[in-house]
């Protein structure tokens, strides 16, 4: 089909060489995140409470939790879907173009063509877009712009407002995401993970924790999604109801270490191609992350210096573990 990226001949080339394998995927309990309903905001200040309760516990315990009423309508997922489908569907030469959304260099992305071994190999392909980038997209994308505006405005409202939630018991003001963090240094991730022939060698995305505040997912009913919380791997189980959320490093940061940003991954699927969204909610490049606890137990630092950072340690360990690294350790 040529609309696929070359998965395979990178992946022949990794199989072939015994040295490249690592340890064959293996069947993982499924699990269902905590549920936080988030129309229960709605009725009064106890049930409000309720709420920031059941997040925090969630995020401190967890690092993921899923929301259901939370305010995007199944037309504007539909839609998604939908438009979603059809851009990955682009001729493959066409989507490794620049031009044809009109984004930034590098915005669509796929495995990994420099990988030495299956551990550094993502079975999947990507469109990362700038919410900058999302009003100059081409005019012959006008229906998937106008469906990734909706999508977008609805989920920087959310994050936000979960945000707020989280800082609620840290003693920090709702303020700060509100200054820190506005929406033109958010971003969408558009994914597509292939069937794979070899979906019992090669990951469909590497084990990795997230940059941001907060991560907020849409995924169809094929699953995909694990975690990993007390010393093993967990499947999640879809939720068509549901957003799923997750803690990023910078949040664990904040809140020295309550919060848990924690490693997750996607296996794939041998028959069947699986889709999701990821809203990821950012601070702005040179804000300042510092731990709001004492003894502080990460050293402060800058999105500039986390990606400066993150690059080392991807190079080194194949994972991106910026909390983990000495260097930010006090």
């Amino acid at each position: 089909m040529d609309f696929e990226p070359p998965f395979q001949g990178t992946c022949k080339t990794l199989l072939q060489n015994p040295t490249h394998y690592h340890d064959k995927l293996s069947d993982v309990d499924e699990c269902e995140l905590p549920v936080i309903d988030l129309n229960n905001l709605n009725f009064g200040h106890t049930e409000r409470e309720k709420i920031v309760s059941e997040v925090a516990q969630a995020a401190s315990q967890w690092g993921f939790f899923q929301v259901v009423n939370h305010g995007v309508s199944q037309e504007v997922v539909n839609n998604m879907q939908y438009e979603q489908k059809r851009l990955f569907r682009q001729p493959f030469p066409k989507k490794v173009e620049n031009n044809l959304l009109n984004l930034s260099a590098n915005s669509y992305r796929w495995g990994n063509p420099e990988a030495t071994c299956l551990k550094q190999f993502s079975w999947s392909e990507a469109f990362h877009i700038s919410t900058t980038e999302i009003p100059t997209m081409r005019t012959e994308h006008k229906s998937l712009r106008s469906t990734i505006e909706a999508f977008v405005k609805t989920l920087s409202g959310l994050a936000r407002s979960i945000a707020e939630i989280l800082a609620q018991p840290l003693g920090i003001k709702p303020v700060y995401f509100e200054e820190n963090c506005p929406a033109r240094t958010s971003y969408l991730r558009l994914n597509r993970y292939a069937p794979c022939p070899f979906s019992s060698q090669v990951y469909g995305l590497i084990s990795h924790t997230d940059t941001d505040f907060l991560t907020i997912v849409y995924q169809d009913q094929v699953g995909g999604l694990e975690i990993y919380k007390d010393g093993r791997w967990l499947g999640v189980k879809p939720n068509p109801e549901a957003l799923i959320v997750n803690i990023g490093d910078f949040f664990e940061a904040l809140s020295n270490g309550i919060y848990k940003s924690i490693k997750h991954r996607v296996v794939t699927s041998q028959k069947v191609e699986r889709f999701s969204v990821a809203y990821f909610y950012c601070p702005s490049y040179d804000v300042v992350i510092k731990s709001c606890g004492k003894p502080a137990l990460y050293r402060q630092f800058t999105l500039r210096e986390y990606k400066q950072q993150t690059q080392i340690d991807v190079q080194e360990i194949e994972e991106n573990t910026f909390l983990q690294s000495p260097k930010m350790r006090n």
